[in-house]
């Protein structure tokens, strides 16, 4: 029995071999004519108020006449066949428009829009699909949305295990919605109907994925930290075709106890899990170069990012990984350091009765100060809206609203508050701290209840112990425990799981959970 991965090899082999043979028995019909990238097709949104890029290929020295919007823009292909022209800033249009592109052969692009543009990306939480969600029926068949477009990039294309193109920008319908984002549909549908203007959205994820492979390869081996990631590669290609043997024979003894299994009536175990060395995309870098690289430098007005969960083994390394991961990108895309949203990691796993110090916390500490750490950034709390036996909860409605209310407040300066109460500060004195907030709003407040849950305070022995926990002024917190004389570090919301996190701003936002210790945790050293 050929395995999955056998099969994909054998695809893309195939294939490759088919389109070498297309190549050299056109390859002079192909060189003479203008080519677009992937994310440059019908139905697309350009983004608004900024230069913006048309660029593609064509044979050296041709030239090439690009038309859009009254502008007319020329250039010559260079020697290598790339060339590129900049629209000047365009003005919001939700009325179609042709994008003309002519060298010996002429493109035309149609039924173009412009608006705001957004990248959203990440894990299978981001992956997660409209119609994998419990009000998919209802959401799906109101998806007619005909100013908001979708590009829906290809997993199995950018690793050629299918021919292109990566993706095609389409008008959002029940059909083009119901295999998309949906925190990435439910955040265009806020942004459209608040800003009014067509609203463009790049799913770009990649379900069971780790940052690193999103990350330039460059990036990683520039930093100690951060280099063990690409080294886990030469690793997996040694093990490969050991690890590929015994695990179709795993596979193969799994199907035939599942066989077995069925025809007694009973559920079969889950199937043996996909060794690293088997799956293409945690190499590093390997998904940033086939779903990131090639929609640079199509113009977005920002970013969110959703993933974490698949490096909770070495969530200390994260606290690097992931604003190094943001630079790249920016860097890269060379739009200067554009908005960037975090959706930190929900509640998940059963909850314990004392506090705790596992890695899943651990992670989120990580996205939040990398959210406060960085320029432009911000981070989306969801600590309330998360499932404990099920690491992909269902909600994400609320995931997409507050998405786009992140996006509203600091990026388009609407007057609301952007995020749940976000710890500032700390003050230490005789047998109580005092915690300060930003984003309260008109105030903290507590939500379900008369009293403040969730909050723990340490000290010099590093031991944790339940707090007491009071609101004493619109942005401050003071906590306290008797079994602490002298606290030293507090934290709130910090199991993997809290029973009741209570603590929110006025618009009923949860306060994002977080340490205000540094002290190691439970993956330090793990790279």
């Amino acid at each position: 029995m050929r395995s999955q991965v056998s099969k994909r090899i054998a695809y893309a082999t195939a294939f490759l071999f088919a389109a070498a043979l297309v190549v050299l028995g056109s390859a002079a019909g192909v060189r003479a004519e203008v080519s677009l990238p992937d994310v440059l097709s019908d139905s697309m949104v350009l983004q608004r108020g900024v230069r913006v890029p048309v660029w593609g290929t064509a044979s050296p020295g041709e030239a090439v006449t690009v038309n859009f919007a009254g502008q007319t823009k020329r250039t010559t292909a260079g020697a290598d066949g790339r060339w590129r022209v900049w629209l000047d800033p365009l003005r919001a249009n939700a009325t179609p428009a042709v994008l003309t592109v002519a060298g010996k052969n002429k493109i035309e692009l149609k039924n173009v829009l412009v608006g705001e543009v957004w990248l959203v990306s990440g894990q299978s939480n981001m992956q997660f699909t409209l119609a994998e969600t419990r009000e998919a029926q209802e959401a799906i068949a109101a998806a007619n949305q005909p100013n908001i477009r979708l590009f829906n990039v290809s997993r199995q294309v950018a690793f050629k295990h299918k021919p292109p193109p990566l993706a095609t920008w389409a008008a959002c319908t029940p059909e083009s919605v119901k295999d998309f984002s949906a925190a990435g549909y439910y955040f265009a549908v806020e942004l459209q109907n608040e800003l009014g203007v067509p609203i463009g959205v790049i799913n770009s994820s990649y379900g069971g994925s780790q940052a690193e492979a999103w990350t330039p390869v460059e990036y990683l081996n520039a930093n100690p930290e951060l280099k063990p990631t690409v080294e886990r590669t030469k690793v997996w290609d040694e093990e490969r075709p050991r690890v590929k043997v015994e695990y179709e024979g795993q596979i193969k003894r799994w199907r035939e106890e599942a066989d077995k299994a069925k025809a007694a009536g009973a559920r079969p175990s889950p199937s043996p899990a996909v060794p690293d060395a088997l799956r293409e995309y945690r190499i590093a870098s390997s998904i940033y170069d086939g779903m990131i690289e090639p929609l640079i430098p199509f113009p977005v007005r920002g970013a969110f990012w959703y993933q974490g969960e698949s490096n909770e083994e070495r969530a200390e390394q994260y606290g690097i990984l992931l604003p190094t991961m943001i630079r790249a990108w920016r860097e890269r895309w060379r739009q200067g350091d554009f908005p960037f949203g975090i959706v930190q990691l929900p509640n998940y796993r059963d909850p314990r009765p004392e506090p705790a110090d596992e890695a899943w916390s651990h992670v989120r500490e990580a996205q939040r100060r990398t959210a406060l750490s960085t320029r432009n950034a911000g981070l989306v709390v969801t600590i309330d809206i998360g499932e404990a036996h099920d690491i992909h909860p269902k909600d994400k409605l609320d995931v997409g609203r507050r998405m786009a209310r992140w996006a509203l407040a600091d990026v388009y300066g609407r007057r609301m508050t952007a995020t749940g109460p976000m710890f500032q500060s700390m003050k230490a004195g005789g047998d109580k701290l005092v915690l300060k907030f930003d984003e309260v709003g008109a105030g903290l407040r507590i939500r379900d209840g008369d009293k403040l849950q969730e909050f723990a305070v340490a000290g010099e022995d590093r031991k944790w112990h339940w707090a007491e926990a009071r609101i004493v002024g619109k942005d401050k917190v003071e906590v306290w425990s008797a079994d602490v004389p002298r606290p030293v570090a507090a934290r709130y919301a910090f199991n993997n799981n809290p029973r009741h996190p209570n603590l929110t701003n006025d618009a009923g936002l949860p306060a994002a959970p977080f340490r205000t210790d540094d002290w190691p945790d439970p993956t330090a050293g793990k790279r």
